[in-house]
């Protein structure tokens, strides 16, 4: 898909926001689980009305970064290759 200059347009890869958002997510994602799963004592557990926050906190963080790779895969923002012209022309110099 090149446009009148050959200029092929390109994807915002590693820049897209969404990506960064997701890696973000998923690190907490990842800590929360392995503090859910190895480091819960029964003390926090009964705090908690027998529920393990970290590791339901953790698994649901996990599904939205997973979400926004997802989204960021399917559809990636395209950067164009040239930077849009205005009407106007550029003012002179006198």
């Amino acid at each position: 898909m090149a446009t009148e200059s050959g200029a092929r347009p390109q994807k915002a890869g590693a820049f897209d926001i969404r990506l960064i958002i997701a890696l973000l997510i998923g690190v907490y994602g990842v800590i929360l689980t392995v503090m859910g799963i190895g480091f819960t004592t029964e003390d926090e557990l009964k705090k908690a009305a027998d529920v393990n926050i970290n590791l339901w906190a953790g698994i649901g963080m996990l599904v939205v970064s997973a979400a926004f790779i997802i989204w960021a895969r399917v559809r990636p923002l395209v950067v164009p290759a040239e930077p849009e012209s205005t009407d106007t022309p550029p003012a002179q110099a006198e």
